[in-house]
């Protein structure tokens, strides 16, 4: 019995050991994660900002137009986005510019924003070191994050942004509520944040062996979290388990250690107990023995069951033991554990739903910065959205690519933000000088977006939902199959919006004629796929257009467009009557895919 509870015990220490290791794992993997996420969603909101500095200023950001009242806006709206972010500043060719923000910069980050601004002419974004602003209560350790802004591979500004870190002290804190002592460090073993003011930010960390360790692994320290036991000097010798995870998209670490004794101290409190309980099982009876294993083993097999599933990833797990042993305490350990590491896991999705609102928000808000030019436009970008994602779904197209569709139909006519008011505005007939600047809002459009890489998918449908089955369209001429699927459904929800919508040079047709209109082009320049499902969308009643009286001019006009021979060119506006010494293409559309009815939206 006692040799039989000695391999029992040696069997489950594993195995206790192991899981401390994979907890502990765990905790700096989930934190590594979440600072990863931040550093992604703060790289998207700065390319944005990029984008939109870039649009607002057309690219100049010379002494004269750096200091622009819009260009100050946008910096004061991307810092009050987030109580992460503390201070911005956009700084031109020639270090002058503007800033934003709840802090000051003292000599510290100015020295930072200097080795930022070197970075930045030589085209390379810049993480800078965890610094400590203000004094007192006030005190927060910050970090300077930023990025050049380049307009043909030619560095025009700098934009950087000052990263307040208590949340991640916040997170620490946490952690170390379990028993764990966390911090992260640089890649020179400087510590950037603790969960305790035991250590400060910048104190070299290199006399911790599991720091060295991180420091010495060089880039292949970026791939691989490690566990080590070490001991630490401090006064006296203390031995150690600790983890360090690589943070992925920076050269810092997550860094959680334990004194060992701490670690392992359910692993000890375990073969001492079952030790005494195999000497009692010998020394009472054989019967004893049997029932005292069993209290001892059963215990373990369902701590190692749980442990196993936590270790799986399933943190909803706890472990049901009613027990006032160390076996019992070790439970609960496990069960505190196992439940912050679910609160981990909910933190980052919440960070992730968060981030995805944040991204959706400034989508919207930058399709509504394009309708705003114009009041008659107004919701355009919302109807079009509304109704290729009707479309899309109608078509049994999948979920994850209908959210391209929405994206990207919110921001299709984004490019208009780059066309003078002048022609957008122009109540009449546009020029062919004037139409050939309007159809140029296509390419404007992708090149404001082609820089973030999130939006690559979106491109397509913004670039090309002007195209023509026929090949008459713009920007590209393209036809039949050569457009992708993407601009066809954009294209089709345009058309039925500009058709159901009053313009200052466009009586509004009702939801039935605009149908009947988008009919006589559908296989010629409309997706006939794309049509159907709007008209089988209709007829369900999930569309509702008010009914508007059209007047005679643009209804005859409609009725003759869809009659006669080349009918997708021949609609007009009923603000401009058909006349006969004018050539009919001067009244076509200037924008629309169909080129149905005088409308530029």
């Amino acid at each position: 019995m006692y040799f039989y509870s000695a391999q029992v015990e040696s069997i489950n220490r594993d195995r206790l050991i192991t899981n401390e290791r994979i907890l502990q794992n765990t905790v700096t993997r989930s934190l590594a994660d979440d600072i990863s996420q931040h550093e992604a969603s703060l790289g998207m909101m700065l390319a944005n900002l990029s984008s939109a500095l870039q649009v607002a200023s057309g690219g100049d950001f010379t002494s004269e137009h750096v200091q622009a009242p819009e260009l100050r806006a946008l910096l004061e709206n991307f810092v009050s986005s987030s109580d992460d972010l503390a201070y911005a500043t956009l700084l031109n060719t020639e270090a002058k510019g503007i800033s934003a923000g709840r802090i000051a910069p003292d000599a510290f980050l100015q020295r930072e924003l200097e080795r930022a601004y070197a970075a930045a002419r030589e085209g390379r974004r810049y993480n800078g070191q965890a610094l400590v602003v203000g004094t007192g209560k006030s005190a927060r350790t910050v970090v300077l994050v930023s990025m050049p802004v380049m307009v043909s591979g030619r560095f025009v500004s700098l934009i950087g942004a000052v990263v307040d870190l208590q949340f991640l002290i916040r997170r620490l804190q946490e952690v170390s509520r379990g028993g764990l002592i966390p911090y992260v460090v640089d890649n020179q073993g400087r510590l950037v944040a603790g969960a305790s003011s035991e250590y400060a930010t910048g104190q070299d960390m290199t006399n911790m062996e599991i720091v060295r360790n991180f420091l010495e692994q060089g880039g292949k320290a970026q791939m691989v979290a490690a566990t080590r036991e070490f001991n630490v000097t401090q006064g006296k010798t203390v031995k150690m388990l600790g983890t360090y995870s690589p943070v992925s998209n920076l050269d810092w670490a997550v860094v959680v250690q334990k004194p060992r004794a701490e670690a392992y101290r359910g692993v000890y409190e375990m073969q001492r107990t079952g030790r005494i309980l195999a000497i009692m099982a010998i020394a009472l009876s054989i019967a004893i023995s049997v029932f005292a294993a069993r209290r001892i083993t059963n215990p373990l097999e369902v701590l190692t069951q749980t442990s196993r599933a936590i270790a799986r990833g399933d943190f909803s797990q706890r472990v049901q033991l009613k027990s006032s042993t160390e076996i019992g305490e070790l439970a609960h350990t496990f069960n505190v554990m196992s439940e912050e590491l679910e609160h981990f896991v909910l933190d980052l999705k919440r960070a992730a739903t968060e981030n995805r609102e944040l991204f959706l928000g400034s989508i919207q808000m930058l399709a509504g910065a394009v309708d705003e030019k114009d009041p008659y436009t107004r919701g355009h970008s919302d109807r079009v959205t509304r109704y290729s994602v009707m479309i899309a779904r109608e078509m049994g197209i999948y979920e994850d690519y209908i959210e391209t569709v929405r994206i990207s139909a919110q921001l299709h006519d984004v490019g208009k933000i780059g066309i003078e008011d002048r022609i957008l505005k122009k109540p009449g007939a546009l020029t062919p000088e004037e139409f050939e600047i309007m159809k140029t809002h296509t390419t404007k459009g992708a090149n404001i977006l082609r820089p973030v890489a999130q939006l690559k998918d979106m491109i397509p449908g913004i670039e090309l939902h002007h195209e023509s089955l026929d090949g008459r369209g713009y920007p590209h001429g393209l036809k039949g199959d050569d457009i992708p699927l993407l601009p066809r459904i954009i294209a089709v929800a345009d058309t039925f919006d500009a058709l159901t919508t009053n313009r200052p040079y466009q009586q509004a047709h009702d939801a039935k004629d605009a149908l009947r209109i988008i009919h006589s082009l559908s296989g010629k320049r409309l997706d006939p796929t794309a049509v159907a499902a709007l008209t089988a969308i209709f007829e369900r009643g999930e569309i509702r257009i008010p009914q508007r009286t059209m007047p005679a001019a643009s209804a005859l006009a409609a009725v003759a467009a869809s009659e006669a021979p080349g009918a997708a060119t021949l609609a007009v506006s009923a603000a401009m009557p058909v006349t006969t010494s004018a050539p009919v293409e001067s009244n076509l559309s200037r924008d629309s895919v169909a080129h149905v009815e005088a409308r530029r939206f």
